[in-house]
């Protein structure tokens, strides 16, 4: 990887084709569609799957990334879905909002384990009391296949880290489980992950 890793995700984003394809995230779908539409906030939101699926089920979509080209595809994806998102280039620490919303989906956000925990106190923040934590990501596991995912052991997840560094949240269901991943060409095959919802407390 590189240094910059604004530049790694370029690269990666400035493929033609969507590398984690088009289609929303199906846990992230499955959950989402038990709630009641507002405001979502999504960080790392990469070519925008998930946040464009969202916004044509009548959400009130935010994102970021740090990728400009990340933002460019996600931007033609919401048009040719004729949609609006509001997605801004910044870094997870700089990311701020006037606003508070009813959910945050966190779907591969692998933040670099130097700031992962004060990047989730501050997305935390942003939440709405009684509000929706949506979450999947790599378990350590993951190391053992190469379906995807960071090859840093520190910037996967355990359960006990989830509960350390998600403070004061209800978790309705946490577990860890092997599912069979098939988003684009980077997320393909057999996969350890670390899925959980949670409410603000």
């Amino acid at each position: 990887m590189k240094n910059n890793p604004a530049d790694f995700w370029n690269e990666r984003f400035g493929k033609e084709e969507f590398i984690y394809g088009t289609e929303p995230n199906v846990f992230f779908k499955e959950q989402l569609d038990k709630l009641e539409t507002g405001t979502l906030l999504l960080p790392a939101e990469g070519e925008g799957r998930n946040a464009v699926y969202a916004a044509t089920q009548g959400w009130e979509v935010s994102a970021f990334d740090i990728s400009e080209q990340g933002r460019e595809k996600a931007m033609l994806l919401a048009k040719q879905h004729k949609v609006n998102i509001n997605y801004e280039i910044v870094s997870v620490l700089d990311y701020t909002s006037h606003k508070q919303f009813d959910v945050i989906a966190f779907c591969y956000t692998h933040f670099p384990i130097d700031i992962r925990k004060t990047a989730h106190k501050q997305m935390l923040q942003l939440l709405k009391k009684g509000g929706t934590i949506i979450f999947e990501a790599f378990a350590k596991a993951q190391l053992n296949n190469d379906s995807g995912g960071p090859k840093n052991e520190a910037m996967l997840f355990s359960i006990d880290e989830v509960k350390q560094e998600f403070t004061r949240l209800d978790f309705k269901t946490l577990e860890e489980k092997i599912i069979e991943l098939s988003e684009g060409n980077y997320h393909k095959g057999k996969a350890q992950v670390i899925r959980f919802i949670g409410v603000k407390l």
